[in-house]
């Protein structure tokens, strides 16, 4: 007698109903085609995370029939939306939403990041605030042009500079050039960490700790490729869709954005 395969079950006239299973949190299911089994952990862009029993992480795409659970083939969907809360009314960053925001006409004072992820990223969790101050974040492209570019934009009173940099920290590089900027209108905060990347709790990625690079290895690609993310982009990816709210940040990075702001949207400059 010919036993049936999983491409059977799926095909032919007596095809069988997949039945839809909701993909709760801790979840275990299998993933027919590679084998792996692991437990639900999150949702990425229409992909569902699966953590196996060594910590490990797959992301696979939800598709019908695409899953094995207790064996049997079934559709995973995502949960749905809980119902409104006292917490909706709140914005990633924690502030209180302004429903029906219009964004207001933009400020002529800026904040000032050093790159296109630091601007994603600061738009993630302070976009709503953002918008309702009119703070436009611009990227610099790293800080080595920081006095040439305050220079050029001018500063003054009602036209403020808040600049946001990687690795301030005591003796570095970047410490160096900020210690050179002596204009009022001008407030520079910091992160101790190597790449805006590393200002993302390594929990809000399902990884134990951030790997370490070796010296003279650029830090994103080695982070990827210690991780098995693939290119830095595929791995910018998991990082920015892995943060919700300012809950997935570490404290001096959102210290950092929210005195920036303060000083940006202060009446008094």
């Amino acid at each position: 007698m010919r036993s049936h395969s999983y491409d059977d079950i799926l095909a032919g006239p007596r095809r069988r109903k997949i039945p839809e299973v909701v993909a709760e949190r801790g979840l275990v299911v299998e993933e027919p085609g590679s084998g792996f089994c692991g437990a639900v952990v999150r949702f990425e862009q229409g992909n569902v995370v699966l953590e196996d029993r060594h910590g490990r992480h797959r992301v696979f795409p939800l598709e019908p029939a695409g899953f094995l659970l207790e064996g049997k083939p079934v559709t995973l969907v995502r949960p749905k939306a809980a119902p409104p809360s006292p917490a909706s009314a709140r914005s990633a960053s924690g502030s209180v939403k302004v429903q029906g925001l219009r964004a207001r006409t933009a400020r002529d004072s800026r904040i000032w990041v050093e790159g296109k992820h630091d601007a994603e990223l600061v738009e993630r969790v302070w976009g709503h605030d953002l918008r309702v101050e009119g703070v436009v974040v611009e990227p610099l492209d790293g800080v080595d042009v920081l006095a040439e570019a305050i220079e050029e934009f001018g500063t003054g009173p009602g036209r403020r500079l808040g600049v946001l940099v990687d690795h301030l920290v005591p003796g570095s590089k970047e410490s160096r050039l900020v210690d050179a900027i002596r204009d009022e209108n001008v407030l520079v905060t910091g992160h101790p960490y190597v790449d805006v990347w590393q200002a993302v709790k390594p929990s809000a990625v399902g990884i134990r700790a951030w790997p370490a690079v070796p010296r003279g290895t650029p830090w994103k690609e080695g982070v990827c490729a210690a991780l098995g993310w693939g290119e830095t982009y595929e791995g910018w990816q998991r990082v920015l869709a892995a943060v919700s709210s300012f809950r997935d940040l570490e404290t001096p990075l959102i210290g950092a954005v929210e005195r920036l702001i303060d000083f940006v949207t202060d009446p008094e400059g």
